[in-house]
């Protein structure tokens, strides 16, 4: 089977699959779309980029289309859950796409914008709704939802959903879906805290798996510059004078760092902006709009932020700071090389950051080329392999970042949502 036309999908999904331009289906498509149709719960390790937006959203569209029941109101009949409102977005605005020729309904409610037109558009009714958790719970505690409806419940990305402490929103969530349902869970990673999650929702899966856990894209170009943290910033501005950064997404560790270097390669000339948990929703649509028309050059961003990022050609990523977690290392340069296209991955890597560096490389097994030829090359920190035990200042993160876990304050993550 290497068409789509083989996957026996309605024939109004497979036309707008076509005027998409898509023929042949990714490996988690043909492995995920199959068990779906057949009614089984799938339990799946992809990570971003390899097509499992339409690997759920095809079978969906087809059993809702084929039963002919009518959207109602306050209870959608599938129900998809995202941990940030970008990924929330493009998951809806491609049930749009895929489903422009059957008559189902959907809507997507996350937080930082106005509650009011997500009340109406499910009082029309819907047949599908993508939510993120924290609006979700608002919307339920008012009585807007009922999901004693739901026939289909998706959990996307739950390993990020777990990171952004969002476990008890969504097994509060789940508590009130029908037990006879079924299920869909994708994770890119499958730590032990999300295949607990997992076994909690999950009745007999089906494992799609396409690439084992923590690895990196193989298209994916990997450099790392050893450089001063002091010179990062002039690092960075030497690299963007190369035109063949056409389009190029910059991680930093934390909202003023983003907020900083979008300030100063904006300075020198560079179009760029910032996208973090900090921005109105407003303002995070404006610049991911701009980043995908071409407007925008650069982009920076958080990793919680970047989850929901899906543009098509991004030439480069910079980690203009490692992360702390090496799967974040993963997911960040997964944001190039998409649909077939090829990619560049450029981390710089200061003293503090030694051990970041050798943690990454332990999970994706292997080592990242080192590049020498740049003006700001720190011999002293390259022949520094770092400390043998993970440094104080990174247990400090890791210790304040479990801890805000566990206050969990409700709050704080419908914001982050």
């Amino acid at each position: 089977m290497t068409n789509f036309s083989g996957l026996k999908l309605a024939q109004p999904l497979l036309r707008a699959i076509a005027d998409e331009g898509y023929t042949t289906p990714t490996p988690i498509q043909l492995k995920t779309i199959p068990a779906l149709l057949d009614g089984n719960d799938v339990l799946g390790v992809a990570q971003t980029g390899t097509g499992k937006t339409a690997a759920f959203a095809l079978p969906l569209l087809d059993r809702l289309s084929k039963s002919g029941e009518k959207s109602l109101r306050n209870q959608p009949r599938a129900l998809i859950l995202a941990p940030t409102r970008e990924l929330a977005g493009q998951i809806n605005d491609s049930f749009k796409s895929y489903g422009r020729d059957v008559p189902i309904r959907s809507a997507v409610v996350f937080g930082g914008v106005s509650i009011r037109p997500q009340i109406q558009a499910l009082s029309r009714g819907v047949h599908i709704l993508v939510a993120t958790p924290g609006r979700l719970i608002d919307l339920m505690n008012q009585g807007h939802v009922k999901l004693d409806k739901v026939e289909v419940f998706i959990l996307d990305e739950a390993d990020r959903m777990l990171d952004m402490g969002f476990i008890r929103d969504v097994k509060k969530i789940a508590a009130q879906l029908p037990r006879q349902r079924q299920t869909v869970f994708f994770s890119a990673t499958m730590p032990t805290s999300v295949q607990g999650l997992a076994s909690s929702l999950l009745n007999n899966p089906v494992r799609v798996e396409v690439a084992p856990a923590a690895t990196t894209a193989e298209r994916v170009d990997q450099q790392v510059l050893f450089v001063a943290k002091d010179k990062k910033r002039a690092l960075l501005a030497e690299l963007l004078k190369n035109r063949e950064i056409e389009r190029v997404l910059i991680f930093t560790r934390t909202k003023h760092g983003a907020d900083r270097v979008a300030r100063h390669l904006q300075n020198g000339g560079v179009k760029s902006d910032a996208i973090h948990g900090n921005k109105s929703q407003n303002a995070r649509q404006r610049a991911l709009d701009g980043f995908k028309s071409g407007h925008i050059r650069a982009l920076v961003a958080t990793d919680i932020a970047a989850r929901g990022i899906d543009v098509d050609g991004v030439t480069h990523v910079i980690n203009f700071e490692l992360p702390n977690e090496p799967e974040s290392y993963v997911h960040r340069i997964g944001r190039t090389a998409r649909a077939g296209a090829t990619g560049i991955a450029i981390s710089f890597c200061d003293h503090e950051e030694r051990a970041y560096l050798r943690d990454i490389e332990k999970t994706i097994r292997q080592c990242v080329p080192v590049v020498e030829d740049h003006p700001y090359h720190a011999v002293d920190i390259a022949n520094d392999p770092g400390p043998v035990k993970r440094s104080p200042q990174r247990k400090k993160q890791h210790r304040g970042r479990n801890n805000g876990s566990r206050r969990g304050n409700s709050q704080g993550r419908r914001q982050a949502a």
